[in-house]
């Protein structure tokens, strides 16, 4: 008769009661014992020679986030079809698009997948474009598969019913489906386990907690004590830890922080005037329009009431460059413009705010890491909302070259760029302007933001006479990099699988 403990005892006689075989599920669910306890009893029996273990390998279909929402609110296609029938069978794509809630972006997609299915006739008139819907289609194989999967999760692609298996390689690369591997291990009994079976199983009367009873008592001198093995395989713990991206912000600023920076602060609903007027940006800038900011939805005005004097030298050179030596912008200025409210669209407004703030200090280092809105499609690349890390440096005798010194720095040590380049950009508050590109072997270019040294025009009327040079860099894409991710939606999507793979850095 064979002497072992009582977990492993049982998965033994469980594997016997299924013909000698058994997976580690099914063993976990006969024995009502938990995994990790199952787990450290196969451990065992595999060192003990009465087991034997395989492992195979599992793919199986699981949806996105963007593949859910197709299921519940129907695909582009299927939405830009509807609003086509909804609006008698033909009309313009921009109609279309807006009657189907969806981005011409994401209707130019979906005209192509119109096309691919042969739902709808599309002609082009002069500048426009005409759908015609063919009539009312069925349900593509795309469509029902993702229904299939969202109904059955964890499906391997053996499940899928045949006609349906040709749409997975469609669905992947519109990122509507990711394939998971998981490993799957097989338990069976050796002959020399069949043998101790039948032999015979004692249970071995050992301790596996010592308490203070056992101490006291003298029961310790001679009981036998469970031993372990510390190097058993045992199942993945997942303890707490903060969002890897969240991590990462914090470290962000700690290191701009020992780097002699302060932190500026400023509001999410911003005034039109900081957010672009006080940047030196014309208000009949494309830019301001709401394909590019969101705008508060209220008949209320921001306050500028006791910034007159400020307001009055923005708009003097707006209009005629005031002292600055510009020409200005040559239109007449609005000051009720520069009171609508927004949401912040740039990281830069809180640098305007900052230059005109009692406490700056010259010189002085500033930094900011805020949220940041502008309307955009949502794909791997682009969000509605996004983190910019802004930057300002205040110093007399600062130069170009200083700022493309601390970009340099600041890719490599914080992006862990291998190597990065700088390429002429414009932007109405900056000159010179420079675009920041990064590269990371394994990951390619990326671009960063744009940066430069503040123009006259826009220092001058704020009080500061010295240079400043500034940058505003999309934070997001910095972690992206350092990370390896290729998808933007993962830094804020509440996947657990991915964020237990992030290392706390």
């Amino acid at each position: 008769m064979v002497e072992m403990r009582e977990n492993e005892a049982s998965v033994l006689r469980s594997i016997q009661t299924q013909n000698g075989k058994a997976s580690m599920d099914e063993l976990v669910k006969s024995t009502m014992q938990s995994d990790a306890a199952v787990t450290r009893a196969v451990t065992t029996l595999h060192a003990q020679g009465l087991v034997r273990v395989s492992e195979s390998e599992k793919t199986t279909l699981a949806l996105t986030q963007e593949g859910f929402d197709y299921v519940r609110g129907g695909t582009p296609e299927r939405r830009l079809l509807q609003a086509v029938l909804e609006s008698g069978g033909s009309t313009k794509l921009e109609q279309a698009a807006e009657k189907a809630d969806i981005t011409i972006r994401l209707a130019s997609i979906a005209l192509g997948w119109l096309r691919t299915l042969d739902w709808a006739q599309v002609q082009t008139e002069g500048q426009q474009t005409i759908i015609t819907a063919k009539r009312n289609q069925e349900k593509s194989d795309m469509e029902r598969t993702l229904e299939f999967l969202a109904s059955q999760p964890d499906t391997s692609a053996d499940q899928l019913p045949k006609e349906l298996v040709k749409s997975i390689e469609t669905l992947r690369k519109r990122r509507l489906l990711v394939l998971k591997k998981k490993t799957a291990r097989t338990i069976e009994l050796t002959e020399l386990g069949r043998k101790t079976i039948e032999e015979g199983v004692k249970i071995a009367d050992e301790i596996s907690e010592l308490t203070p009873e056992i101490i006291t008592s003298g029961i310790w001198k001679t009981a036998s004590f469970r031993k372990y093995n510390i190097t058993a395989e045992t199942t993945p713990s997942w303890p707490g830890k903060k969002q890897p991206y969240h991590q990462f912000l914090d470290k962000l600023k700690t290191k701009l922080v020992e780097l002699g920076f302060k932190e500026m602060a400023g509001p999410t609903v911003e005034l039109m005037f900081f957010n672009c007027d006080a940047l030196f940006m014309p208000q009949d800038h494309p830019a301001r329009e709401i394909h590019d900011i969101y705008f508060v939805k209220t008949n209320r005005r921001g306050d500028l009431s006791g910034q007159e004097r400020l307001v009055y030298r923005v708009g003097k050179t707006h209009e005629n460059g005031w002292i600055t030596g510009s020409k200005g912008w040559n239109y007449k200025y609005s000051p009720e413009e520069a009171e609508k409210l927004v949401l912040r669209s740039q990281g830069t407004a809180l640098s305007a705010r900052m230059l005109v703030n009692k406490d700056l200090q010259i010189p002085g280092k500033y930094f900011s890491v805020v949220r940041c809105f502008r309307p955009d499609q949502v794909d791997r690349t682009h969000l509605t909302e996004f983190n910019q890390v802004e930057g300002i440096v205040l110093g007399p005798t600062l130069s170009l070259r200083d700022l493309l010194g601390v970009l340099e720095r600041f890719a490599k040590e914080i992006a862990g760029a291998d190597k990065v380049r700088f390429k002429p950009d414009y932007f109405p508050f900056t000159e010179p302007s420079v675009e920041l590109q990064a590269y990371k072997e394994g990951f390619g270019w990326l671009e960063f933001g744009g940066s430069g040294i503040f123009r006259p025009e826009l220092t001058l009327p704020l009080g500061i006479k010295v240079p400043v040079i500034a940058w505003g860099i999309g934070v997001d894409r910095l972690f992206m990099m350092r990370s390896g991710i290729d998808d933007i939606r993962l830094l804020f999507a509440q996947d657990l699988e991915w964020i237990r793979k992030q290392s706390v850095i």
